[in-house]
């Protein structure tokens, strides 16, 4: 059983932050450390990424492994698992049709995991970089 109320686990949730967490401060300040310049929730395009680099049309997206369900098959719910296996299973949909359609409208995009981000961040950073080298060369051709 859950060991919240019903008003300490709205409380909680709740409290679970849309935008400006601190995964997404943690890579946009390394971004910037590089002299890239993005746009932050990004509401023109769909999907509205937490990281936008319009000039390459790159789109990112730091996703927390619990909501958008990383080892989604190995987690077991001990409460209203049917409600929850349902909510990430439909946030993994979402997710996908989001990146086809900005796929198909010709950006790049990234879904970095929150561990990744936390434990990884140069890597994610080289990611980008790289991708955005490759695309000042494109343009040279």
């Amino acid at each position: 059983m859950d060991c919240l109320t019903p008003n300490q686990r709205h409380k909680a949730m709740k409290a679970n932050k849309g935008k400006d967490t601190k995964i997404e401060l943690l890579l946009r300040k390394a971004l910037w450390q590089y002299g890239i310049r993005y746009r932050k929730n990004y509401k023109k395009i769909p999907g509205i990424p937490d990281i936008a680099i319009t000039k390459y049309k790159i789109a990112i997206f730091c996703d927390g492994e619990f909501w958008h369900g990383k080892n989604f098959s190995e987690k077991v719910f001990e409460s209203n698992a049917k409600y929850w296996n349902n909510k990430i299973k439909r946030n993994k949909e979402h997710d996908l049709d989001i990146t086809i359609t900005l796929r198909d409208m010709d950006w790049i995009v990234f879904r970095f995991w929150e561990s990744d981000i936390t434990k990884r961040l140069d890597i994610c950073v080289k990611e980008v970089l790289d991708t955005i080298e490759l695309k000042k060369k494109q343009k040279h051709i």
